[in-house]
This record gives structure tokens, C-alpha cells and sequence, in this order.
């Protein structure tokens, strides 16, 4: 998987409740067609296994907030995932991001079930059909 390191919203990152991702990423002020003539795909990749919940889902939210005190709006969410096949290199179906993108900013909230006791994920965008989306 090779991910833009300018394009990341997470590397590594220990997720053991629902959390936002330690990054963001600024589409600009201006013109924000995110993706013209290609489809924007986000992978996200546990890195190490998770361990304590029951599922983990990926969304990814926008605002025009850089802190994403408000105005947050979910663009999509990928399905639930057991924590049984939260285990190293497991990749989330690819996300593909809508076009007409309004808000300024985007991130990564990783919605988890139950309390988890260890497991991280790395999440960026990917060029290409890099898994099988």
C-alpha cells in the first residue's frame, strides 16, 4: 500500500474508543472538486491487531472548522467490522469520497463498539486500485 504521506489522516494510531484521526486535511479555500475524472479512494489498515471490542467502523466527516468544534457533517461510513478480522493488514473496503465536497476540512472517525484494549490503524488517501475496490 503506498499512501501520500501529505494525505494522511492516521499512521499507527492506537484507537481504543471512538476517536477522531490525529490529522487533518485542508482542501483549500477555494475551488475543492476533490477527484475530477477519478474516483478519491481512502484505505484504512489495521497495523496491529486489535484486541477487547466488538466492531470498528471508519467515516469520513468534513467541516469548515479546522478543529471540527462544529458544523461536522459525515460524508460516508464504511460498514461495522468484527474485531475478529481486526487483525494486522486487514484493509477496510476502499471509501470512496463523494463529489461536491462543501467543507474546507476532512478527517477520519474511527466509531468503535465496546472498549478496546489495543490495536492501530493507518489511514490516508491511495492513487489507483492498489486493493480490489
Amino acid at each position: 500500500m503506498i499512501f501520500d504521506s501529505t494525505n494522511k489522516f492516521s499512521t499507527k494510531q492506537a484507537v481504543t474508543a471512538t476517536a477522531a484521526s490525529t490529522n487533518v486535511i485542508d482542501l483549500g479555500v477555494s475551488l475543492r472538486d476533490v477527484g475530477v475524472g477519478e474516483p478519491v479512494r481512502i484505505i484504512a489498515i489495521v497495523e496491529d491487531a486489535f484486541a477487547g471490542l466488538t466492531s470498528m467502523a471508519v467515516s469520513i466527516e468534513t467541516s469548515n472548522v479546522e478543529n471540527f468544534g462544529s458544523g461536522v457533517t459525515t460524508l460516508v461510513t464504511s460498514q461495522a467490522v468484527p474485531a475478529a478480522s481486526l487483525v494486522a493488514g486487514y484493509a477496510f473496503p476502499p471509501i470512496h469520497l463523494p463529489k461536491g465536497i462543501d467543507g474546507r476540512y476532512l478527517r477520519v472517525n474511527y466509531t468503535v463498539v465496546g472498549t478496546g484494549t489495543a490495536g492501530t490503524v493507518s489511514t490516508g488517501v491511495v492513487m489507483g486500485h492498489q486493493l480490489n475496490d
